[in-house]
């Protein structure tokens, strides 16, 4: 590339006018000739700065509502002629065309409008830039002669070039900006292309394009050995880890990332079954080791922390609840600790008595529980490929399920077993997983997860309940293959089992609760987590 690109006329045609005066007075105090095209000029001539239309320049007006307007080889010869080819100048001079060193240009709002509500496809497909991208591909094609700028987070980075290269912008500048555009246009149309491959009775794009920008550099993945970043997702609503403000604490790793998203989704599910309560949970590699619901955000905490406080130990607690004074006075008590916390909000005191427990702690606040996710599409990357399946959001319906033997359920028995399909589809499988409600809520009181087989799943939940096993209720994420399984809870004391059913064998586990008095409902639904 050449050195220092000076600044002799610059085209502005943006759709977010945010700093757009202020930028435009820096080029014209370093000797640039703005050109625009309407919207934008109107606002730079209300601001007391001289603009050139581009009616001006082509000698045309704009056609078909604005549809047509720089697609016009005044402006786009002018950015891509080439300043070291004789015979490219020649051309221009010969068109009366001047050249074009700085093209400032940012979108129609295309990705902003079909995140909106009852959007229709017309309203869509207007908001499709087409002169906007040519400009901005032409200008970063050129970019060793021309200067591409396509956000107003840009604007502060070229005033300083410009104040200290005496109204130059460099090569480096240059190069950085020029790739930055073509990420841009790369994006955009990548949205476009996903909304418009999209079908009603498809949830799966024939090709998938996706877009996802680096949010920082972790200090390693999953081991030290290993090297990670966070990449957003633009486009997403909702609460999110990778959009989450972080108010104290050290840096986040791979490992509370991916905690801590799974603490999310688990509390967010909770709010799914029953907005009214307070949904509160303790995630360890990946798997809940503690939750709890409840009327009190207090007692949420208490139930999450108490579930398994020798698995809790170190682990990433989530609420759907703002956390309050009470609720962050019961985290900071003796028996624990936390690396991360995630919550929709933080009270001033909250945050206080949080940052004087843990130095380190890392907080969280991802934004309200109530706001609902645009994000109904999983990802998964495997050698060469991608898995992609819907989220699994089915709330528990204890409407539709079935009893099939023991006493028929209490609604106690009910509320805890929904409770324990949304942990036990929370953990990894196989899993199953025995719960409570001594009278605060249903509480996990413990669970065996991410096993090879499910009797084993199940030795691990009744070791880990101990003597809360004992009239408390066992969900297991999909069906018993024997009849082992479920004797081992029910030697353990449970008074209900809650599974999918479906087996072969289902009658041999029917038999096996009914002699023993056990209630035994099934789902119909299977909740696998790999």
């Amino acid at each position: 590339m050449t050195g220092a690109v000076r600044i002799r006329r610059a085209l502005l045609s943006v759709s977010d006018k945010s700093g757009l005066a202020t930028f435009a007075r820096a080029l014209a105090a370093h000797g640039a000739e703005l050109l625009s095209t309407g919207g934008t000029a109107e606002v730079l001539r209300r601001d007391g700065l001289e603009v050139v239309s581009i009616e001006q320049l082509a000698g045309v007006a704009e056609m078909l509502d604005g549809r047509v307007k720089t697609l016009q080889p005044a402006v786009h010869a002018g950015i891509l002629a080439r300043r070291d080819d004789p015979r490219h100048m020649d051309a221009l001079r010969e068109a009366g065309i001047a050249p074009i060193d700085l093209v400032c240009v940012n979108l129609y709002p295309f990705e902003r409008t079909i995140a909106g509500a009852g959007v229709t496809r017309e309203e869509a497909i207007e908001q499709i830039d087409v002169g906007g991208p040519a400009m901005i591909r032409a200008a970063a094609k050129n970019a060793e002669y021309v200067v591409v700028v396509t956000s107003p987070s840009q604007y502060d980075l070229i005033i300083a070039e410009l104040e200290s290269s005496e109204g130059g912008v460099g090569e480096p500048l240059r190069r950085a900006l020029a790739s930055a555009a073509f990420a841009r246009t790369a994006a955009y149309d990548a949205h476009i292309a996903t909304y418009l491959q999209a079908e009603p009775t498809d949830a799966f794009p024939r090709t998938l394009v996706l877009h996802a920008e680096r949010a920082m550099s972790l200090r390693y993945g999953e081991n030290p050995h290993q090297s990670a970043a966070l990449y957003r997702m633009p486009g997403d609503t909702g609460p999110s880890i990778a959009r989450a403000t972080q108010h104290h604490g050290k840096e986040l790793g791979y490992n509370n990332i991916a905690d801590a998203d799974a603490a999310l989704a688990l509390v967010a599910a909770l709010h799914r079954l029953d907005p009214s309560a307070v949904g509160a949970c303790v995630v360890k590699h990946g798997n809940p080791c503690g939750c709890g619901a409840a009327a009190s955000g207090t007692t949420a905490v208490s139930l999450a922390l108490d579930g398994d406080p020798l698995a809790a130990y170190g682990g990433v607690f989530a609420a759907n609840r703002p956390l309050d004074a009470p609720m962050a006075e019961r985290l900071c008590a003796d028996d624990a600790f936390l690396e991360v916390v995630v919550a929709p909000g933080f009270e001033g005191a909250a945050l206080d008595r949080l940052r004087s427990r843990w130095k380190n702690v890392r907080l969280l606040e991802v934004g309200r529980s109530e706001r609902s996710s645009s994000r109904r599409i999983g990802l998964r990357s495997i050698h060469g490929g991608l898995l992609m399946q819907t989220l699994d959001v089915q709330a528990p319906k204890p409407s539709d399920w079935v009893h099939r033997a023991g006493p028929k359920p209490t609604s106690d028995q009910l509320r805890t077993g929904a409770f324990l399909e949304v942990v036990g589809g929370a953990l990894l499988s196989n899993a199953v997983c025995i719960g409570r409600n001594d009278g605060d809520g249903p509480t996990l009181a413990g669970a065996g997860a991410g096993q090879m087989d499910r009797v084993t799943a199940c030795r691990l939940a009744v070791e880990k309940a101990g003597q809360r096993a004992r009239g408390a209720v066992a969900y297991s994420d999909a069906f018993f293959p024997f009849s082992d399984g479920p004797q081992t809870l029910i030697d353990a004391g449970v008074s209900m089992i809650v599974h999918p059913g479906g087996a072969k064998r289902d009658d041999a586990t029917f038999e096996a609760c009914g002699r023993a008095g056990v209630c035994c409902v099934t789902t119909g639904f299977r909740r696998f987590r790999h």
